[in-house]
């Protein structure tokens, strides 16, 4: 009995490979371009290290013209969530990563290679399955589990590697006549790969990223097709990449000492190989030892975490080029009015180590993107927030025209000011500006207690005009410190300390502290002008002890 009748009994509907491959033609796209994909599982929440690998495979995709697919790797069902697709693709889109090709809800994909979810692709899979037992490249294994323990039993007695090969593969070498009976007496099975590796013999590797590895030569009998009829990642993933004619696997780099295996399938496949490019994971310092990001330990490890925070999707995104590539903390700086699709990003230029992970530094890059955006797109961006996750913000926000004089203050000047890292910190920002009431009075210690009350009091009957400019009101700020002993200028109190009180400086702080409840705010003066004449009056006289 020859094996074309064994794969015919095995799989007598599969297609041949042939359809597949004219079914799936090369893209038509421009010499260079690359297509990348990004192929999670759908087994829990979206982890930051996933999206860390989305945008890298879209960044290098679109600036080589290339494709970039989301592909639903779905074949171990047991461990699939509820939902779990939806909050894939929700994640991606929220955060700018819209995919060209692939998945868009739980069963729909768009594009011409799809279907785009392993578990919809099943007679792909048993069509090159069928192909390989053909070409006896591939059997059945009638193996138990209790055949396998027995197995693995012995080579731990005996201390030799654990696995199914060689020796150690029991239904390997079973005439195909036996394996033809046994199906026909309805035994249970599954497809393995034949080998023909030798671990003895080394193979030499050039990865994207960690560049030339050598590996021993994969000699397992991997399983292809699972008793339920999926196939295992190994096996899927070449047949999808090459069907979907991906040029460049971008992924974790645990399954760096898989390439021997995925090697060796695309060889036994007639396929070409793609390039593979392993990135090294997310790395967090826990008491002075380097972990990856953990999703029972770390809330950061999962991307709705920035949400619920409100760090913006951009500030995330600038980070994570920031720790995937070393040369783009000066690309900014040299080009801070610049999107970062312009970034030329190089995938060799990836650190071989995994990156550390450091909040203090992403919350110092979202100041600088919340510092770059307009009063009104500040405003929509916490109203957003708000309305999820502070219905007190969200109150006050309510006066939408107010709302956009108080976040105009310092902003849209030359040196913004960088005082709001997420949307969860604007209401402990603006707060002074809506309830007077509320207000506490910390003045400095270095002002006299008993001047306090005077310096308020005389600023409202003789100093304070709401239409004075910003100069004017500075000047009478300096004549109301001379008044009181104070030095106009802070360099004359430095020159002379003894014959101040202090400086016009601690003047201002007393107004400010009065006004504000705060000894730190932008700029005085603009917030004179929002809060306007009654409430400045108002504010003072509540604070005159």
């Amino acid at each position: 009995m020859s094996h074309k009748e064994l794969a015919d009994l095995i799989f007598p509907n599969a297609k041949e490979i042939s359809y597949y491959e004219g079914k799936y033609p090369e893209r038509n796209l421009t010499e260079g371009a690359i297509v990348t994909r990004y192929a999670p599982s759908p087994t829990g929440y979206m982890h930051i290290g996933g999206l860390y690998q989305a945008l890298i495979a879209i960044k290098v995709a679109k600036q080589t013209n290339g494709v970039f697919f989301l592909r639903v790797e779905d074949t171990d069902q047991k461990r699939e969530v509820e939902n779990g697709v939806i909050e894939i693709v929700n994640s991606l889109k929220k955060f700018g990563l819209e995919a060209d090709e692939g998945m868009i809800s739980s069963e729909e994909g768009k594009g011409n290679y799809g279907p785009y979810k392993q578990s919809q692709r099943e007679e792909i899979y048993q069509a090159y399955a069928k192909y390989l037992i053909e070409q006896g490249k591939a059997y059945p294994c009638f193996c138990t589990p209790e055949e396998l323990d027995e197995i693995r039993a012995k080579q731990e007695a005996a201390k030799i590697r654990p696995g199914y090969y060689g020796v150690w593969a029991k239904y390997r070498d079973l005439p195909v006549g036996e394996a033809i009976e046994k199906i026909k007496n309805g035994e249970k099975y599954i497809i393995r790969f034949k080998s023909g590796g030798r671990e003895d013999k080394k193979i030499k590797h050039h990865d994207v990223i960690k560049g030339n590895v050598d590996f021993p030569e994969n000699d397992q009998d991997i399983v292809i097709i699972k008793a339920d009829g999926l196939p295992t990642y190994h096996f899927a993933h070449a047949i999808d990449d090459h069907l979907m004619k991906t040029t460049h696997v971008i992924r974790g780099d645990e399954w760096l000492s898989s390439v021997p295996l995925h090697l060796q399938l695309f060889h036994e496949l007639g396929f070409k190989p793609p390039k593979y490019a392993h990135i090294a994971p997310i790395m967090k310092n826990d008491e002075g030892n380097k972990r990856k990001l953990s999703k029972r330990k770390d809330p950061e490890a999962s991307v709705s975490y920035y949400e619920k925070e409100g760090i913006p999707e951009l500030a995330v995104k600038e980070y994570l080029l920031n720790i995937a590539n070393s040369n783009f903390e000066n690309w900014r700086r040299a080009n801070p009015d610049k999107k970062i699709e312009e970034f030329d990003f190089q995938l060799n230029k990836m650190g071989v180590s995994g990156a550390l992970f450091d909040m203090v530094k992403l919350l110092d890059v979202s100041k600088i993107v919340i510092s770059q955006m307009t009063a009104e797109e500040v405003y929509e961006n916490a109203v957003v927030w708000a309305e999820q996750y502070d219905a007190e913000l969200e109150n006050l926000l309510k006066d939408k025209e107010y709302a956009i004089k108080v976040l105009s203050i310092e902003r849209g000047n030359k040196k913004p000011r960088k005082d709001i890292s997420k949307w969860s910190e604007v209401k402990n920002n603006i707060i002074y500006m809506y309830d007077e009431n509320s207000l506490e009075y910390s003045y400095p210690d270095a002002i006299d207690k008993e001047d306090i009350n005077e310096i308020l009091k005389l600023y409202i009957e003789k100093y304070f005009d709401i239409s004075d400019d910003k100069q004017t009101w500075f000047d009478k700020m300096k004549d109301l410190a001379e008044e009181f002993g104070y030095a106009r200028e802070v360099k004359e109190y430095k020159q002379n300390p003894d014959a101040y009180k202090g400086h016009v400086g601690d003047i201002s702080m007393v107004i400010r502290v009065a006004i504000t409840g705060r000894q730190n705010t932008p700029d005085l003066y603009e917030i004179m002008q929002v809060l306007g004449k009654e409430q400045i009056e108002k504010r003072i006289q509540n604070a005159v002890v």
